[in-house]
């Protein structure tokens, strides 16, 4: 027997407070629409995914760095990736469980503080292993973040705004990979290599700051909390894989097909945001500033493409958005990997749809897997779909290292596009959810 109040029930969260303006059209109605309070967790969640963004580009940004300071060759250094988004799996699916069993805001802290101090201590270490240990420790909380902050906004964002409130969330990605790019330009231009790399982690302190505003600040969307504390289910696995009935519905196809959906969309984009720096560097023989201003396009691509994404999540529906840019998103690395030697101009220009296609595609994620489970499994369903994905993609990167020692790095980036292709093809198996009240 359900549990959960009326869908109007989640309307009292997102109404305007006294004196602001009654109507959410326009192009910033969407963030009138979330409220004081919304706004309130809009900002600790963009914040969190943003440095989460920051600690993670630490190291693809120092990879040439550490690859020699160590030693590795392509698939050693591939493994860091790999390492990181495997234990990612296992750090998203304990906090979206812990978001449904202790509360959204106080599982985003958790994540939050978590990937800041292994991020600091990759910046301490003295030997390879060492380093693969601490960066899949960082895993924990870099899995963690995006799902509970997604969810939190989601649970106050009104239906007609969720796909664009949600890619606005997601657009905090290519800020905080922008302000990476930033400092990693600013740090080897000023330290040797042996030291620059660990002067890059250690700014992954940066997040600390981030979490006392949170504390003090933010809280979760009461009505859905209140529909939470309600199920008996609250943070079960097991409800998540319940197949369905005669009469009643289970989790177990939408869990499948979410999955492949997000082994897809990630195989693709961690294959691209790990071996391009390097591709740029070793393949085209650009400098730290060179390849600092290439990313700069990617990066201006990726924000816009965030931003974009949202809104046609909202228009378009969330799987055709998602498949529209799953088929532009292998073409763009086909062509990116395939451009001649010497056309490094059209390579700069490339870069820029490049970004937009494969962050467009992430906007509809937050929305759409939050509107795909009830608000009692919701954070546990996204973390472990999302994560788990995150966890099997990472084996693209890995493919990728050492497919490279025969292929090189443009040529093995291809692989990439096999995963926007799968993608493409789990979206059969799920069904469209726009204007889906949370409940």
């Amino acid at each position: 027997m359900s549990t959960t109040p009326p869908a109007q029930s989640l309307t009292s969260a997102t109404q305007p407070a006294p004196g602001e303006p009654a109507s959410d059209d326009g192009a910033f109605g969407w963030l009138r629409a979330l409220g004081p309070r919304g706004r309130r967790a809009f900002g600790g969640a963009f914040g969190g995914y943003a440095l989460d963004s920051y600690d993670y580009f630490t190291l693809p940004l120092s990879m040439v760095a550490l690859t020699a300071y160590f030693g590795l060759d392509n698939g050693q250094s591939g493994l860091f990736t790999t390492v990181t988004l495997v234990v990612s799996a296992i750090g998203g699916a304990v906090a979206g469980v812990l978001a449904d069993r202790i509360g959204r805001v106080k599982a985003l802290m958790i994540t939050v503080i978590t990937y800041a101090v292994f991020t600091v201590a990759c910046g301490f270490a003295p030997n390879y292993e060492t380093l693969l240990v601490f960066r899949a420790l960082q895993g924990l909380g870099f899995g963690g973040e995006w799902a509970v902050g997604a969810i939190l906004v989601a649970e106050y964002a009104s239906a007609k705004h969720r796909g664009r409130t949600l890619g606005a969330i997601q657009s905090s990605w290519a800020v905080g990979w922008g302000l990476a790019v930033i400092v990693y330009t600013m740090v080897f231009s000023f330290f040797d290599d042996d030291l620059a790399w660990r002067v890059m982690f250690w700014t992954g302190a940066l997040p600390a700051l981030l979490v006392i505003w949170v504390r003090r600040s933010v809280e979760d969307a009461p009505e859905a909390a209140a529909a939470r504390e309600k199920s008996a289910e609250r943070g079960s696995f097991a409800a998540i894989f319940r197949p369905g009935t005669a009469t009643a519905p289970g989790l177990l196809r939408t869990t499948v097909f979410a999955v492949l959906l997000s082994t897809g969309v990630q195989g693709g984009y961690y294959t691209l945001a790990t071996w391009v720096p390097t591709y740029l560097k070793t393949e085209r023989g650009l400098s730290v500033v060179g390849t600092g201003g290439y990313l700069t396009f990617l990066i201006s691509g990726a924000f816009i493409g965030y931003l974009t994404g949202g809104y046609l999540t909202d228009r378009l529906g969330r799987r055709r958005n998602i498949w529209l840019f799953a088929v532009l998103s292998a073409l763009c690395i086909l062509a990116y990997a395939n451009i001649p030697s010497g056309a490094n101009t059209l390579l700069l220009v490339l870069g820029f749809p490049l970004g937009f296609c494969m962050s467009a595609i992430f906007s509809g994620f937050g929305s759409f897997l939050s509107e795909l489970y009830p608000s009692a499994v919701r954070g546990t369903g996204q973390g472990f779909t999302y994560n788990t994905g995150r966890a099997v993609g990472a084996v693209f990167p890995t493919t990728v290292g050492f497919l490279a020692d025969s292929w090189g790095v443009g040529g093995a980036l291809i692989f990439g596009a096999i995963g926007y292709g799968l993608a493409a093809v789990a979206l059969f198996g799920l069904p469209e959810t726009r204007g889906k009240e949370l409940v």
